[in-house]
C-alpha cells in the first residue's frame, strides 16, 4: 500500500512567534532557523493576528505576559483563525490549574516554562509540527474518503441505470466493470477500518495472514483471479468477529481449552458471519465462499459445514494454513512444526507443501497483542503510540517500556483516563 506519510517535496513548515521582548524574538528566530523552519515574528497580537489572516502557519508560540492580551487569550484568538494550527505558550509565571484547563479545552498544544532549554524547544516545536502534519493528512484523508464515497455511490447508480439498457450499453458497461478492481480495494479497506476498530489485534493478524497468502500465490503462480480472492480474504477472513463479544474472543485466544460449548458455537458460526458481512458487494461472492471454509478441516471434523478433502475449495485450504501459522501462539519454528505435523489431519498435504515453499518470501509483519494498562511491564515494546484524549503523544511506537514509562501512564490516567487500544509486540 501507498504511505500516505512520504512527501520528499514538502515545503518547510512555517512558525508565528509572539514575543514583547525583541531579544527574544531574536533568539527565537536564530534558534528556530537554524533547525530549517520558516519563522515569522510579532511584537503584538495585532500584528500576529494580521499575519495569521495572510499566510498558513503549522505552529504558533506566544509569551503569556504580554501587554494588552495574555498569550493565552491570543491563542484562543488564534485557534478560531487556524485551528489546524498547534498552539504553545511561554510563560515565566506558571498557574498549573490555568494551563491544564488551557490544553484540556484544546486552547494551547503544550507549554514552555522560561528560561526554556534549547533541546526542550527543540523538542516541544518538533512534535508540535508532527501534530500539525497529522491533523493535516487525516483532514486529507478524511476528504479523499468522501469523494471516494460519493464516487461509489454515483458508479452504483449508473450501474443500475445500464442493467436496464444492458442491449444498447454493453461498451459502457464494460468501463464500469474495469473500475471494479477500485471498489474491491475500496471494500477490503472499509472492512479492515471495522475490524481493527473492534479489536486492533485483529488487525495485525490480518496483515501478517495476508503476507503469507500472498507469498503463495506467487509462489503457485495463481491467475490473476484467483489471486485476487485469495488475498482479498486474506484480509478479511475474520470480518465475522465483529458480530461476536470481545470476551469471547480473547478467551478463544488466550485460554481456548475453558471455552464453554455455547462459546464454542457462537466462535464455529464467525465464518457464517464473516460470508455474510462481505455479500455487501456482488463482487466479493467468491471471497465470502472462501471465509466461510477456511476452518474447514482435511479430515473432515471442521467447521461450520464439515467439509473433507477436495470439498474444501483449494484456496480455502490454502488460507487454512496461513490463518493457523499467523494465530498459533508459538514461536516460528514451533509453529512450523505444528503444521507439518497437521498435514493429511487438519490441513491438505499439498497447501502445507505450498505453504512451505512460500513462507520464507514472505514479509511478516511482528506479532501483536492487545493488552490492559495494568498488564504493561518493563521489557514490552508498544506496537502503536500511545496519546493523550487531546492528541499528545506520550509514548512513541516502538519505543521499549520502563518502569518509569509506565507509571508515567498510570499517573496521566488516573488525571485523563487513556481511552486507546494499548498494543505491544509479542
Amino acid at each position: 500500500m501507498t504511505s500516505f506519510f512520504k512527501n520528499s517535496n514538502q515545503p518547510l513548515h512555517r512558525i508565528l512567534v509572539i514575543d514583547d521582548e525583541q531579544i527574544v524574538l531574536a533568539g527565537l528566530r536564530e534558534v528556530l532557523s537554524r533547525e530549517g523552519y520558516q519563522v515569522v515574528t510579532a511584537s503584538n497580537s495585532f500584528i500576529a493576528l494580521d499575519e495569521l489572516q495572510k499566510q498558513q502557519f503549522s505552529v504558533i508560540i506566544s509569551d503569556n505576559q504580554m501587554p494588552g492580551v495574555t498569550g493565552l487569550e491570543f491563542l484562543s484568538q488564534a485557534k478560531e483563525i487556524q485551528s489546524n494550527a498547534t498552539r504553545i505558550l511561554i510563560t515565566a509565571v506558571l498557574s498549573l490549574d490555568t494551563v491544564i484547563d488551557a490544553i484540556n479545552r484544546g486552547e494551547i498544544y503544550r507549554f514552555i516554562v522560561k528560561p526554556w532549554l534549547r533541546e526542550e524547544l527543540l523538542a516541544t516545536v518538533k512534535n508540535a509540527v508532527q501534530r500539525y502534519e497529522l491533523i493535516v493528512r487525516n483532514a486529507d484523508l478524511q476528504n479523499e474518503s468522501l469523494v471516494m464515497n460519493q464516487r461509489l455511490k454515483e458508479l452504483n447508480q449508473s450501474l443500475e441505470h445500464q442493467i436496464a439498457r444492458v442491449a444498447e450499453q454493453n461498451e459502457l458497461l464494460s468501463a464500469q466493470n474495469a473500475s471494479l478492481a477500485e471498489n474491491i480495494q475500496h471494500s477490503v479497506q472499509l472492512g479492515l477500518h471495522v475490524l481493527q476498530t473492534f479489536h486492533p489485534a485483529l488487525g495485525n493478524q490480518a496483515r501478517r495472514v495476508h503476507e503469507v497468502c500472498k507469498a503463495m500465490a506467487d509462489t503457485l503462480r495463481l491467475t490473476p483471479e484467483k489471486r485476487q480472492v485469495l488475498e482479498v480474504s486474506a484480509w478479511l477472513h475474520d470480518i465475522g468477529l465483529v458480530g461476536i463479544h470481545r470476551q469471547i474472543i480473547q478467551k478463544w485466544e488466550q485460554d481456548r481449552e475453558n471455552l464453554k460449548e455455547d462459546e464454542l458455537s457462537i466462535l464455529r458460526s464467525h465464518p457464517v458471519f464473516g460470508q455474510d458481512l462481505v455479500k455487501f458487494g456482488h463482487h466479493l461472492a467468491d471471497v465470502g465462499m472462501i471465509i466461510r471454509a477456511h476452518h474447514e478441516r482435511f479430515d473432515g471434523i471442521g467447521f461450520p459445514d464439515g467439509l473433507a478433502g477436495e470439498e474444501i475449495p483449494w484456496l480455502a485450504r490454502l488460507l487454512a494454513v496461513a490463518v493457523a501459522y499467523a494465530e498459533s501462539p508459538h514461536n516460528e519454528a514451533n509453529a512450523i512444526e505444528s503444521i507439518k505435523l497437521d498435514s493429511g489431519t487438519a490441513f491438505d498435504p499439498e497447501a502445507v507443501r505450498a505453504f512451505m515453499r512460500a513462507l520464507p518470501k514472505a514479509d511478516m509483519p511482528r506479532k501483536e497483542r492487545e493488552v490492559l494498562l495494568a498488564e504493561l511491564s518493563p521489557g514490552m515494546v508498544l506496537a502503536k503510540g500511545i496519546y493523550t484524549p487531546n492528541g499528545v503523544l506520550l509514548i512513541p511506537e516502538g519505543q521499549p517500556l520502563c518502569e518509569g514509562s509506565i507509571q508515567k501512564l498510570l499517573s496521566h490516567n488516573r488525571v485523563a483516563p487513556i481511552n486507546q487500544s494499548l498494543l505491544v509486540y509479542c
